[in-house]
């Protein structure tokens, strides 16, 4: 099962596991990760679930679609690594994926 890590800005880390096929938000979500709300549910409408990939990881995901970069414009502290955890779907390949939670987020 793949492990992620969200780190907090102080550097807090909260270690999940998660099957493959649920969303980076899903496995936030689901092991109460802070910073982390989903409030859309995940249909890409609210970037309450805005994380910065860690760089070694950030290219090994698919490119944010149109809609996901629309909302990344109005998340808070959105930066080059930001992405909503809504829209990238976990994979055994994404297993060790570090995301960082924005400070304004907390």
């Amino acid at each position: 099962m793949p492990t992620l890590t969200f780190l907090e800005p102080d550097g807090k880390a909260h270690v999940v596991e998660t099957p493959a096929g649920v969303s980076v938000m899903e496995a936030a979500t689901r092991n109460m990760v802070p910073g982390i709300i989903g409030e859309c549910g995940g249909c890409c409408t609210c970037a309450t679930c805005h994380v910065y990939i860690d760089q070694t990881w950030y290219g090994r995901l698919e490119s944010a679609d149109e809609m996901e970069q629309g909302m990344l414009e109005g998340a808070i502290e959105p930066g080059p690594l930001s992405r909503l955890c809504c829209q990238i779907k976990i994979t055994d390949e994404l297993d060790g994926l570090i995301a960082r939670i924005p400070a304004g987020q907390l």
